[in-house]
């Protein structure tokens, strides 16, 4: 198995909780330092702040039309551009769920693409909430997001019914060959079993509150 040092690297050091105040948002950029993470991910309220706090030594990640993904696209980009502007390096936006059930494709598709075209260089992550989606849905979600140039899809919110599952890593895996996409799995790696167990399959990032907290 992978050494945890090897793991850290890979997660996006996670707090989204409705009540995190400032001295936890920079606790947790002190332990992404200390440990290696990829990235913290924080509220927007604190892209900011943890930009000017960090310097640099961790990306800031922030998460845009969450949890639900039901803002329009017009505010999703307002709101990736904002993040972009006070230091935010990587986004993780959701998609509108409830237009991909209700068969809207090419909106769904569109808005990625518009997301990214704001993000520019910076790191575009999209969440679909896979728990909610069919295998067609998550299929049709690798496509849309390679054509949309997005860097990553990513599994869950966190939120919803559902965390990560090695079936949607594999799935993913497979749908995304021979792409630039990459795989962010997120939502309910308690372990570090089973974090070394969703990079064996194909994931490159991984979305935990806990796992860092747990080397303290």
């Amino acid at each position: 198995m992978l050494k945890k040092s090897e793991i850290t690297a890979h997660i996006d050091h996670t707090l989204l909780s409705q009540t995190a105040d400032i001295d936890q948002i920079k606790a947790i950029c002190d332990e992404a330092v200390h440990f290696g993470a990829a990235s913290v991910c924080i509220p927007p309220a604190y892209v900011k702040e943890a930009a000017q706090y960090l310097k640099g030594a961790v990306p800031v990640c922030t998460v845009i039309g969450f949890p639900n993904g039901y803002n329009t696209t017009e505010i999703k980009c307002a709101e990736a551009k904002q993040a972009i502007d006070e230091g935010a390096k990587e986004i993780d936006m959701v998609i509108n769920v409830a237009f991909l059930k209700d068969g809207r494709y090419d909106y769904v598709e569109d808005e990625i693409r518009r997301v990214k075209e704001v993000c520019g260089e910076k790191i575009l992550k999209v969440i679909v909430e896979t728990c909610f989606l069919t295998e067609k849905e998550k299929m049709f979600m690798c496509k849309a997001v390679a054509s949309a140039g997005a860097e990553y899809i990513k599994t869950s919110t966190g939120f919803g019914t559902g965390n990560a599952t090695f079936e949607d890593v594999e799935l993913f895996s497979r749908c995304l060959d021979g792409t630039n996409v990459k795989i962010k799995a997120s939502g309910g790696i308690k372990t570090f079993e089973d974090a070394a167990k969703f990079l064996e399959l194909g994931a490159d990032r991984l979305g935990s509150s806990s796992l860092i907290k747990s080397l303290i």
